[in-house]
């Protein structure tokens, strides 16, 4: 994936609580949602009992944006209620990026 830079990454990390109770439907949901918002770039996600999802956005205002989307809003509340027994949500400027492929 190459994109124009910089651009911005939000990085969720977390540790689900047990049972799918609805989880990757809503996880289906919200990714469909979050392409189809202005600024969106990308996504990428691996869960190996710690989940990683990264999503990559043009700016910190589309960032915003995705924030205040009410769909997700409901969602992020569903996910502090039942989901996530932990996350955390980092915010980074990439100005450089590299790769290997073979």
């Amino acid at each position: 994936m190459e994109l124009q830079k910089p651009y911005y990454a939000v990085i969720f990390t977390n540790l689900r609580t047990e049972g799918d109770n609805g989880y990757g439907q809503m996880a289906e949901v919200m990714e469909t949602l979050a392409r189809k918002q202005p600024g969106f770039l990308g996504f990428e996600s691996a869960r190996d009992g710690l989940g990683i999802a990264v999503s990559y956005w043009e700016s910190l205002e589309a960032i915003a944006n995705w924030k205040s989307q009410m769909d997700h809003k409901q969602a992020r509340k569903k996910g502090i209620q039942t989901w996530y027994s932990w996350y955390k949500v980092r915010i980074c400027k990439v100005e450089r990026e590299y790769e290997f492929n073979k």
